[in-house]
């Protein structure tokens, strides 16, 4: 256990309970939020180190009393059993975490090769996250669609947000930071006559959401083009230039937006996108640079790289990067998805203990 860094953080701790308690930082609402966000954060560290504190000193006084009192010598050893539970608490919380963990994020999911039957995967997977999202109290919001013919879904952003400040630190971002990759489905397709199951993909991305003071983007590097939406919508949607698509010349990143009615809202929200899109390039390259073990999120709608099956046939959702598999695909569809992504965090929190690289999102 590193006692210098537990004395920075607790430093740390103190601080932000300072700027917490003046009046005058809640009149910036987004520098309110983050410092916030990182005092919750080390919430967990300060009562840990406070309860090992506290056992300690009960364990040296246990044992001077038990020279004078030989009944104190049994409390004695039941406070030093708890030590090392306690210890290992503090040393899992000294392990750097992912700085984005406290993060809300922005969802895409793309229709991948499958036709008509990938797009409606695709909108399965929209409405697991959605429902997953509202049971435990987050705020989504579907940025922009391309809806398929059948009611599937060929593309589609969702920003998924907490309330307020997470517990823990543990924001969006800490729970479904695992989904980015491709995701294959196994079942008899809706198109399909002859009752044959086909295998179909679509791709995850996940992003946590950036916030201004985490990527500064240059207005002179974007050129905005604008156009006709297409799709359904309203009078405004298919016969004004209101969507948007911008692109970011010096990484090549390109985003578009025509949800919206004006065409303002849609360069509002396609630059939403944007942050997050740069945020993440930008940790990717850090990632890299720091270990080339580690891998960044898969891009391409592959049905060979896949990262998570879901066969209907067997009501059997398979995690491939840890061998996780159950046999309740209703249920994880329906948005109860805390059995594979806790499996997931088990094995990266057993990953950094033992000192390795840290899960692979892929």
């Amino acid at each position: 256990m590193s006692t210098e860094r537990l004395a920075a953080l607790l430093d740390e701790y103190a601080e932000l309970e300072k700027r917490l308690a003046d009046p005058a930082i809640h009149a910036d609402q987004g520098t309110a939020r983050r410092v916030g966000r990182r005092y919750a954060e080390l919430v967990p560290l300060h009562k840990a180190a406070d309860e090992l504190e506290q056992a300690r000193a009960d364990l040296v006084a246990a044992r001077e009393l038990a020279g004078e009192d030989p009944a104190f010598a049994a409390e004695a050893e039941s406070i030093a059993a708890t030590l090392p539970a306690l210890e290992q608490r503090l040393a899992e919380l000294l392990i750097p975490r992912d700085p984005h963990d406290a993060k809300d994020v922005i969802v895409e999911i793309k229709a991948g090769e499958g036709g008509e039957e990938s797009a409606l995967f695709a909108g399965d997977l929209l409405r697991m996250y959605t429902r997953y999202a509202e049971r435990h109290g987050w705020v989504t919001e579907v940025i922009d669609a391309q809806d398929s013919d059948l009611g599937g879904v060929k593309d589609v952003s969702l920003a998924i947000k907490t309330k307020g400040v997470p517990e823990g630190g543990n924001g969006v971002w800490s729970r479904l930071k695992w989904e980015g990759g491709v995701h294959r489905v196994q079942r008899v397709p809706v198109t399909e006559s002859q009752g044959r199951i086909h295998t179909s993909a679509a791709g995850v991305l996940v992003l946590p959401e950036a916030e201004d003071v985490d990527v500064t983007v240059d207005s002179n590097d974007l050129r905005i083009d604008v156009f006709r939406s297409s799709g359904p919508g309203g009078q405004s949607v298919n016969t004004t230039d209101s969507a948007v698509r911008i692109t970011h010349v010096p990484t090549g990143i390109v985003v578009s937006c025509q949800n919206e009615k004006s065409q303002l809202q849609n360069r509002e929200q396609a630059m939403r996108i944007l942050r997050a899109r740069l945020l993440a390039a930008a940790q990717e390259q850090a990632d890299a640079a720091a270990s080339d073990a580690r891998k960044a999120q898969v891009r391409t709608v592959d049905r060979s790289e896949r990262i998570r099956t879901y066969n209907f046939p067997q009501n059997r959702i398979t995690d491939h990067r840890i061998g996780y598999t159950a046999y309740n695909l209703d249920l994880a569809l329906a948005g109860e998805l805390d059995g594979v992504l806790d499996a997931l965090t088990e094995a990266d929190r057993a990953a950094r203990l033992a000192g390795e690289t840290e899960l692979t999102r892929r």
